[in-house]
């Protein structure tokens, strides 16, 4: 029964492509948030150019249509491979949305959604090392990179032999590093901005 993963696929890739953030900027500020500051859909971008509490719904959002995507494939009984898949496709759609001209996040708060779906303590873990790292630099690219580079240990350790977990993960990191890969040419140059900084790129 191929239908039913293929219609979950698409499911997941619609909800990973909720313009949240978009809708957030729209509505409160009557903004196109894709036009201001790193010209990204995600949390980051509207705390900048939006405000705190707006920022804090579109992270939730966003990190729920990850979760929701995997809980989804898990609760109709596919196997590893297709639960992970449906993760990605809640990336995919989270970075190249349907409704946005393919341009939205940066697929940090989607990932932790997926991680807290196929993995709780992976994701937890990950989130605390992003909060350490943020703690430290105030620098939310340094910090979602790290955590990024630490997933695929993170989950070998909490996973072994699950082969799709660990390839989800390699996955996500590097869709998480290419993402953000303006904000590494800025953190080599020491020119990336720091929390609070409301001129800043996110």
């Amino acid at each position: 029964m191929i239908l039913t993963p293929l219609l979950t696929l698409a499911v997941a890739y619609l909800l990973g492509s909720l313009p949240s953030g978009y809708l957030a900027a729209r509505w409160l500020k009557g903004v196109d948030i894709r036009t201001l500051g790193s010209g990204s859909t995600g949390a980051t971008n509207v705390l900048r150019h939006v405000g705190k509490g707006p920022a804090l719904v579109v992270f939730l959002v966003d990190v729920l249509k990850g979760t929701c995507a995997v809980l989804l494939a898990k609760e109709l009984g596919l196997n590893d491979w297709w639960v992970v898949a449906a993760g990605l496709a809640a990336l995919a759609g989270h970075i190249w949305p349907l409704w946005l001209g393919w341009k939205g996040g940066k697929a940090v708060a989607t990932g932790l959604g997926m991680l807290l779906g196929l993995v709780p303590a992976v994701g937890l873990a990950c989130f605390g090392l992003f909060l350490a790292v943020l703690s430290l630099s105030r620098i939310v690219s340094l910090s979602s990179v790290v955590a990024a580079i630490g997933l695929p240990v993170l989950m070998q350790l909490a996973m072994p032999g699950r082969t799709a977990y660990l390839t989800v993960a390699l996955v996500a990191m590097v869709l998480v590093l290419w993402r953000h890969r303006s904000n590494l040419q800025r953190l080599a140059a020491g020119q990336e901005p720091r929390l609070g900084d409301n001129k800043a790129k996110g």
